[in-house]
């Protein structure tokens, strides 16, 4: 099991010093990967200025969205930020990926929430041809067609979602599946289907299955408040959904460690501990625990 621990980009009253010093701590304790949450219209850091800026302050720990949504970028946008991240990381960025079920995440971004399904599939064709370095674009002249990255960009592709396209996405074009909120429990159907799809589209080895967990290591009861605070406030809009997310944080040292063995029994091999408090010294504590 590679263990992460997100970013607290999308958490309240994280400071830019915050990022970064998380960040460098992640890598010290020796977690494989920090994460992002994507969002367009919430007080949070962008996902990939954020590992950018990560990527240049650490050397070796892994760098993954969690999920960008991809059709709330245009296509040629994101291969270039992508392409460009990922080469001048070295080759440390994974992008999750996903559409998303926000209108309000498109409305600001311009784009089309009811079409987001076909124009993701779009998307991910253009993206594999680009970072490639394939001409995928028209030049200044008549005819000319030009590259939008340089060539050599790799950028394993994990697809969110829970649906049956997301698995007929992760087949076709992603090195694997990466989950929402919501436990093992919500996981484990998806772990199933993937693996499946997975075989019979004639993949090789294992598709990357990334879980995520939120949590609280702070035995505070203050950072406990607030760690309920920000992730129902965060999951407001998802009625019953977004309130099994948060009654699902784990907050104790047994639980925390316990989900880890919860994610790998249902064939989760990648996890990522998603903070709902600000703190560094979480950092330590999560590391304490399950490193």
């Amino acid at each position: 099991m590679r263990i992460g621990i997100a970013l607290p980009n999308t958490t309240t009253g994280t400071s830019a010093s915050v990022m970064r010093a998380w960040a460098t701590r992640a890598e010290e304790r020796g977690f494989a990967f920090v994460s992002t949450i994507g969002r367009v219209p919430y007080p949070s850091y962008d996902s990939l200025t954020a590992l950018a800026v990560v990527a240049g302050a650490t050397s070796r720990i892994g760098l993954t969205t969690n999920a960008v949504l991809g059709p709330t970028y245009p296509d040629a946008v994101l291969a270039k930020i992508t392409g460009t991240l990922a080469q001048l990381s070295g080759d440390r960025l994974t992008l999750g990926l996903g559409v998303g079920a926000r209108p309000s995440d498109y409305r600001p971004a311009e784009r089309d929430f009811e079409g987001r399904g076909a124009a993701f599939d779009r998307q991910l064709a253009y993206l594999h041809a680009a970072w490639r370095g394939e001409a995928v674009e028209d030049g200044d002249f008549p005819g000319e067609r030009r590259a939008v990255v340089p060539e050599g960009a790799s950028v394993p592709v994990l697809i969110g979602g829970h649906g049956a396209r997301a698995v007929r996405r992760t087949a076709r074009w992603g090195a694997g599946w990466t989950g929402a909120g919501g436990g093992p429990r919500r996981a484990e159907p998806m772990v199933g289907r993937v693996r499946e799809a997975w075989s019979a589209a004639g993949r090789t080895g294992e598709p990357r299955l990334l879980g995520l967990a939120y949590f609280c290591a702070s035995q505070d009861p203050g950072s406990v408040e607030d760690s309920d605070r920000y992730v129902r406030g965060y999951y407001a809009y998802a009625g019953d959904h977004g309130s099994a997310i948060a009654d699902g944080v784990v907050r104790t040292p047994e639980r925390i460690r316990g989900i880890v063995g919860e994610f790998a029994a249902i064939g989760v091999n990648e996890l990522t501990f998603t903070p709902t408090i600000a703190r560094i010294d979480e950092v330590d504590r999560l590391a304490d625990l399950v490193l």
